[in-house]
């Protein structure tokens, strides 16, 4: 259990920090992206746990990857939109 713990915080950690360094643009600043991805690594360790019960690391991992890489999704901001003139213009 430590050790889907350990590896579900490295992981989240790693995709957060892989987010934000090559979206720097569209997400906020890192103090809110970092702990974002721990903490959704976390819960869907948490989930993938609870639903599969003591299957093994990989699914665990699978699980946590999914939820992290899910609410750092909800962090991106839109591109830039173009700008569209009117036809009357």
């Amino acid at each position: 259990m430590l050790l889907e713990v350990l590896s579900a915080s490295i992981l989240g950690l790693a995709l957060a920090w892989a987010a934000a360094h090559r979206l720097p643009h569209r997400l906020p600043d890192r103090v809110l992206v970092l702990p974002t991805g721990v903490a959704g690594a976390l819960f869907g360790a948490f989930v993938t746990h609870t639903a599969l019960g003591a299957g093994g690391l990989v699914p665990v991992l699978v699980g946590a990857a999914a939820v992290s890489a899910a609410s750092l999704s909800l962090l991106l901001r839109p591109a830039r939109r173009l700008r569209r003139r009117s036809a009357t213009a």
